[in-house]
């Protein structure tokens, strides 16, 4: 250390010149621990900063990280309220501010696409019910409106969820559920109909069963009666019309016993040809009292199938009845036995041919349904029990008419053991 000259360029006293030298010795000793020690904390600074900033890199992106996935739940959410099956409103506060509306909910409450609340302060007219109803502190949680239309009434389902979570005097958000119901009612009326149907059903087979018995009496007694009068030809009329009534109610009390039967059908060799011809018998009075007249035809001889006969009976009994209701005063109902084309000798064909109104050919491919009729008051089985029984018993069923120019019902069936 270079020696301290004074000012009046003497040198220092020994002494004084140590203590100076000890002193700024001290002072560079001073300084350099300074120096290190902020060197130090500099390094220790820059560490804490590189960590801070590798904190908040990482925040950042978890942040990026956890919108991007809010971004893409709330586009998922908001596709599936836009997607569900039912109209979600959201209404908020004590104005009742749509907050939010799927398309569904639009369609069903009748709100044109291009309807903005913030636009036009006039809301809809269904969508002001439903406002008014949320006004309405008494209004239930569910509940259904009826709205008539063109096409007849349409019912929507509306189910009301109060958002929770605010303060007890502020107006609650709400959350409207929006349904199509009509489906659902119709649905229902008809599985009551069905109901309905299955009990008056019962109650028809019951009846049925009851009249059958003392029904089969009057007719035996009827025949009887018109046997003890037959001198007497005013008193032989009224015989003949109480037969053909008493045949007529007969015929539609057994529809109702066929149509509803459960049991399956006993088979036994039936003379298919005697079968017609005791049916034709049975009718004429039926056929006197309106008028008209019946004739059977054999055109194969001595037939057999294998038969129901009561049931087989039915199908005849039913087509014959219905051939008379159809022709006029003065009418002829033919039934033919022939061989089937198709098949001769094995097949044989029976028609039962009127020469009535014809049926329309709109309505041939529906005469065979159950409760179709075009005549009031008629229950609409008869057909419906023939096809069944013809079906059966192996056999089909068809139709042949033209308006004005009478009908032809053709029934073809396996017959077995021929004899000319």
């Amino acid at each position: 250390m270079p020696y301290l000259i004074l000012k009046s360029g003497k040198r220092p006293p020994a002494r004084e010149r140590r203590a100076m030298e000890n002193g700024l010795a001290q002072a560079f000793l001073t300084f350099t621990q300074a120096a290190g020690s902020l060197e130090k904390s500099y390094t220790l600074l820059q560490n804490e900063v590189e960590r801070l900033r590798g904190e908040l890199e990482k925040a950042n992106a978890d942040l990026e990280h956890s919108l991007e996935e809010n971004t893409r739940v709330r586009a998922y959410l908001t596709q599936v309220l836009e997607n569900l099956p039912c109209g979600v409103v959201v209404t908020a506060g004590e104005s009742q501010s749509v907050q939010f509306m799927n398309p569904l909910a639009r369609r069903l409450l009748q709100i044109p696409p291009e309807w903005n609340e913030n636009a036009d302060s006039r809301a809809p007219e269904l969508l002001a019910r439903l406002k008014a109803e949320a006004s309405s502190s008494s209004s239930p949680s569910e509940f259904e409106w009826c709205e008539r239309g063109r096409d007849g009434n349409r019912y929507i389902g509306i189910s009301r969820a109060d958002l929770t979570g605010h303060a007890a005097e502020e107006a609650s958000d709400r959350i409207w559920i929006v349904r199509d119901v009509t489906e659902e009612k119709r649905l229902a009326a008809e599985r009551e109909a069905a109901r309905e149907s299955v009990a008056l059903a019962e109650i028809a087979t019951l009846l049925a069963h009851e009249i059958r018995n003392p029904l089969g009496s009057m007719e035996l007694f009827t025949g009887l009666l018109a046997e003890a009068v037959s001198h007497s030809p005013e008193a032989r009329q009224w015989a003949t019309h109480l037969q053909a009534g008493l045949r007529s109610l007969s015929a539609t009390v057994n529809n109702v016993l066929q149509f509803h039967a459960k049991a399956g059908v006993q088979l036994t060799a039936v003379d298919l040809g005697r079968l017609l011809g005791e049916i034709t018998e049975f009718l004429q009075p039926v056929a006197k009292q309106r008028g008209q007249q019946m004739r059977f035809e054999n055109g194969i001889g001595k037939v057999f199938t294998q038969a129901d006969a009561n049931r087989l009976k039915q199908v005849f009994l039913n087509l014959a009845m219905n051939g008379f209701r159809a022709m006029p005063p003065g009418g002829t109902l033919r039934v033919r036995m022939k061989w089937a084309p198709q098949f001769p000798g094995g097949l044989a064909e029976i028609e039962v041919h009127d020469e009535g109104r014809g049926i329309p050919g709109e309505l041939q491919e529906k005469i065979f349904d159950a409760g179709f009729t075009t005549t009031p008051g008629s229950p609409g089985l008869g057909l419906a029990v023939c096809k069944r029984i013809v079906e059966q018993h192996g056999g089909a069923i068809s139709v042949q008419s033209r308006p004005k120019e009478g009908t032809t019902f053709a029934i073809v069936l396996p017959v077995s053991g021929a004899k000319a």
